[in-house]
């Protein structure tokens, strides 16, 4: 055989190959309306709140907010069911602390959420095992945020928060960096 000749059957037969790979790749794999079905099939979650951003301080503060916490569809009539983490953290020339928490309560109304928990882990004295809630209103590129230690000064100095407490989201966000995300809370009254 002729080198053209060789270089046109093997041509050939990669080509048949990919596309025989391909047809059944294609057979395997949902069509986009068949995936699309079978996410609507399944319930969305009750509530939501996901997301990070950095608030804006004028004075350099590094403040950093990020959020996990969901209510499960099954859960829709209890947000203090709600689980997850959210973490937050203040720094300023070098000193500052971080603190992570167990969600233990979601509401969320429209894009404003209020998430509260229990802090497991943190490098502030006397933060953890308190209780502590952020309030969040999703404006898409411009965030808004609140914390219930906001009249107190920090989270340790905060006694007796009942769940799903905080104040209004009175701090916004840096520009650039908000990503939050509030999926409603839709309960059957």
């Amino acid at each position: 055989m002729k080198r053209r000749t060789k270089i046109v059957v093997l041509g050939s037969a990669l080509l048949l190959t990919a596309g025989a790979a391909s047809a059944a790749t294609a057979s395997e794999t949902p069509r986009p309306r068949e995936a699309a079905a079978s996410e609507a099939d399944r319930p969305r979650e009750a509530a939501a709140l996901t997301g990070t951003a950095k608030l804006h301080r004028s004075a350099g503060d590094d403040i950093t907010f990020s959020f996990d916490a969901h209510l499960a569809a099954q859960d829709k009539a209890d947000p203090m069911k709600a689980t997850g983490t959210f973490a937050f953290s203040h720094y300023q020339n070098g000193n500052g602390a971080r603190a992570e928490v167990a969600v233990d309560c979601l509401l969320t109304g429209g894009k404003v959420a209020v998430v509260s928990g229990i802090v497991t882990e943190s490098d502030l004295p006397g933060v953890e095992g308190k209780r502590v809630g952020v309030t969040v209103h999703d404006l898409g590129r411009h965030d808004r945020l609140g914390y219930s230690w906001a009249a107190t000064g920090t989270p340790a100095e905060m006694d007796g928060l009942p769940k799903c407490v905080s104040s209004a989201p009175f701090e916004k966000v840096a520009k650039g960096t908000g990503d939050f995300t509030v999926v409603p809370w839709q309960p059957e009254f």
